[in-house]
C-alpha cells in the first residue's frame, strides 16, 4: 500500500504514478494468475454444489479467470436486468463494483440476496459525487433561483442515494447508451439539467449529440463554495456538469489518439464518452461498451482498431476477433483497479460461503432509497 500526497491510501497493481493523469497509476505488465491452481476447480465444486440457487453476473471489465464463472456478461445495468429476470435465484453473486450491486438489488425481488465478493470494490467516478454533496449542491441552485428549472440526471455509474435524489426531485438515471434521450426527456421538464456524476459523458453527449456548446456547460466543483461557479454562471449554463471522471476513460489523451494515429496507418480510434471531449473528438468512432463490441464484430477481417475503454475488455476482443488487429489507445493506462478487486479468490470464497450456508457481503439498500431510485430508474425505462 502507498499513499498519495493527500495521505489517501492507494492500493496498486503495478508501480510508479502518471502525473499528467487525472488519476490512476502505471500498470504495465500482465495482471498475477490466480495463486492457487486449485482454486479454479474449487469455483467449479460451489458453483454446482448451488446449482440454479445462484446466478453469476460478470461485468465486461472484469479479468477472464472470473469471467469464465459467469452465467451471463454485459454492462451494469444490462447485469440488473439479468438480476431482475432471475426471481428464483435465491443468490445473485455480482461480479462488478458497489453501485452496481446496489442497482441489482434494487431491481430483485425483496427473497434474493445481492453478494460483491469484495466491499472494497467500488468506482471512483461514483465516489466523486456523495449524498451530502449533491443536497449541498441543490441548496446552491435553490439560492441562485433555478432549481425549479434544473432538472437532476445522473449516470448508472451513481450510487443509490444520488439515484434516489434524482427520482425525488423529478429526474432519472441514464446509461451511456441512452444519455441522449434522457437528456432531450430532462430539457423537456425543464431548462437546465444538472448532470452526475460524469462531466465527461454529459459534457460530450451536449455538445457533440445534440448542439450546444462548450459555453452552454459549467462544472461544479463540490470542493469549492457554490461549486465554485457565480450566480450568473448558474443562470447563463444549460447543462451544470459535476466535476467527476471516470479514472480509466479519464486518463486517455489526444496525444495518445495522435501516436496511435503515426504508429498505425489507418486504424481506426474507437473510444468511449467517458473519455475526455478533445479525445472523443480525435476519435472516429464513440459509444458505449456494447456499441464498441458490436462495432468490432461488425469491423471487416484485416482492419485495425484503438480501443479507449478498460483493458479486461479491450484485450477479451482481441481474443474474440483474431481477424482484426485490435489494440490498446494507451499502452500506460491501468486495469480498473477497483473492478480487478474482484479476483479469483474472492469468487471462490463468496461461493463457498453461500453453498455452506454463510451470506457473505451482502449488498442491501434500505427502502425508501430502494423507492425513489427505483422512480428514477423507471423513468429511464419509459425513455423512447
Amino acid at each position: 500500500m502507498t499513499t498519495t500526497e493527500t495521505g489517501l491510501p492507494l492500493f496498486v497493481l503495478g508501480r510508479g504514478t502518471d502525473p499528467h493523469s487525472e488519476r490512476g497509476v502505471d500498470c504495465p505488465g500482465e495482471l498475477p494468475s490466480a495463486s492457487d491452481p486449485a482454486l479454479v476447480e474449487r469455483a467449479r465444486r460451489a458453483k454446482a454444489a448451488l446449482g440454479d440457487r445462484v446466478f453469476v453476473l460478470g461485468h465486461h471489465y472484469q479479468r477472464d479467470e472470473v469471467i469464465q464463472f459467469a452465467d451471463v456478461t454485459g454492462d451494469s445495468f444490462k447485469l440488473a436486468k439479468d438480476a431482475a429476470a432471475r426471481p428464483d435465484a435465491e443468490y445473485i453473486v455480482f461480479c462488478g463494483v458497489h453501485f452496481m450491486a446496489e442497482s441489482a438489488d434494487i431491481l430483485t425481488n425483496d427473497s434474493q440476496k445481492v453478494v460483491l465478493p469484495d466491499l472494497a470494490a467500488g468506482c471512483s467516478m461514483a465516489d466523486m459525487a456523495t449524498f451530502d454533496q449533491v443536497e449541498e449542491c441543490w441548496e446552491a441552485l435553490e439560492d441562485a433561483g433555478i432549481a425549479e428549472v434544473t432538472v437532476p440526471v445522473t449516470y448508472m455509474n451513481s450510487s443509490a442515494d444520488i439515484k434516489a435524489f434524482c427520482g425525488r426531485n423529478g429526474g432519472a438515471v441514464c446509461t451511456s447508451s441512452n444519455a441522449r434521450r434522457a437528456l432531450d426527456w430532462a430539457f423537456s421538464r425543464g431548462e437546465k439539467v444538472l448532470f452526475l456524476p460524469d462531466q465527461h459523458l454529459g459534457r460530450n453527449t451536449a455538445v457533440l449529440e445534440m448542439g450546444l456548446s462548450l459555453d452552454d456547460c459549467v462544472v461544479y466543483n463540490p470542493h469549492r463554495p457554490n461549486g465554485g461557479l457565480t450566480a450568473e454562471q448558474l443562470e447563463n449554463a444549460k447543462m451544470i456538469l459535476w466535476k467527476g471522471h471516470c479514472s480509466v476513460h479519464g486518463r486517455f489523451t489526444a496525444g495518445c489518439v495522435d501516436e496511435v494515429r503515426e504508429r498505425i496507418p489507418g486504424v481506426n480510434v474507437l473510444v468511449h464518452p467517458e473519455c475526455r471531449h478533445e479525445v472523443v473528438t480525435k476519435a472516429d468512432y464513440v459509444g458505449s461498451t456494447e456499441y464498441i463490441i458490436k462495432k468490432l464484430q461488425e469491423a471487416p477481417a484485416g482492419s485495425s482498431w484503438a480501443v479507449g475503454t478498460e483493458l479486461n475488455l479491450v484485450k477479451r476482443l482481441g481474443q474474440m476477433f483474431p481477424d482484426k488487429n485490435v489494440t490498446f489507445l494507451d499502452k500506460t493506462v491501468c486495469y480498473c483497479s477497483t473492478m480487478n478487486r474482484i479476483d479469483l479468490p474472492h469468487l471462490v470464497w463468496a461461493l463457498e460461503s453461500l453453498a455452506a450456508g454463510q451470506v457473505a457481503n451482502q449488498i442491501t439498500v434500505d427502502p425508501e432509497t430502494t423507492r425513489w431510485a427505483k422512480v428514477a430508474l423507471d423513468r429511464m425505462l419509459a425513455l423512447p
